[in-house]
């Protein structure tokens, strides 16, 4: 795919990796809708860098674990330039839920954010980008579907399940539509994490050394060209799977 006047919709691109992702697709020549929850000045600050890089952009806010919300910015985000051609589900919420101590509250929240927003998005923007000639979507899972931590299992679930969804909707909406994944590593640390944090995350990749947000962008832009790649989930990780087996 050629990305020149394409449309690009990145669920929650205002910051850290999506923005990554929204940056790198416009240097390609996409035009960008960034989409946002809470982070109104984050979102209209990264559609302005991507307008001083001579491409355009959009901001859409909307809660996507409400399935009115998903289909509304779908659609304003085909009808800003006519069409809709790559969707990249980056928007995701992670927090610790402790085995035992686990609401249906924030059970609820994480697989209609994770899971449910997901699959929706898809499912409309696939609508959309078969009235011109088709398209791709990225969604991002985690190194979590490869190995497990303590007391985040509803969210690793939540990430399995997604997985699981780009296999499905691989074949679904073949051959028009290519679907793949993300698995991404310890890339971007939590925003108040120490140098022992870097170094305790960096110990157990393969590569020694944490990866970068640009890094992840790469290989979102890579999934989106690869004209014969559908189906399958690329990990972004340092090896981080592998270590210690």
């Amino acid at each position: 795919m050629n990305l020149q006047g394409k449309v690009a919709l990145v669920t929650g691109g205002a910051r850290r990796l999506g923005k990554a992702v929204v940056l790198k697709l416009a240097e390609s020549g996409a035009r960008v809708v960034v989409h946002y929850h809470r982070s109104a000045e984050d979102a209209a600050a990264t559609a302005a860098a991507v307008r001083r890089m001579g491409s355009e952009a959009r901001t859409v806010c909307a809660d996507l674990s409400q399935v009115d919300q998903v289909e509304r910015i779908v659609d304003e985000a085909a009808a800003f330039w006519g069409r809709l051609d790559v969707l990249v589900n980056n928007a995701a919420v992670f927090f610790e839920t402790p085995m035992g101590q686990v609401g249906e509250d924030q059970w609820d929240h994480l697989f209609g954010v994770n899971l449910k927003g997901a699959f929706f998005c898809a499912q409309r923007a696939a609508v959309k980008m078969r009235q011109n000639d088709g398209g791709v979507i990225v969604n991002f899972v985690d190194t979590g579907i490869y190995i497990t931590w303590k007391g985040y299992t509803p969210y690793l679930i939540s990430k399995a399940g997604v997985e699981q969804m780009t296999y499905a909707l691989a074949k679904e909406l073949a051959p028009d539509i290519r679907v793949n994944a993300l698995a991404p590593g310890p890339l971007l640390l939590p925003d108040e994490h120490t140098k022992e944090d870097e170094d305790r995350f960096a110990s157990v990749t393969l590569l020694q050394r944490l990866g970068s947000s640009d890094a992840l962008a790469e290989a979102a832009l890579y999934l989106i060209l690869a004209d014969y790649v559908t189906g399958v989930v690329l990990p972004v990780d340092g090896g981080q799977r592998w270590y210690g087996q």
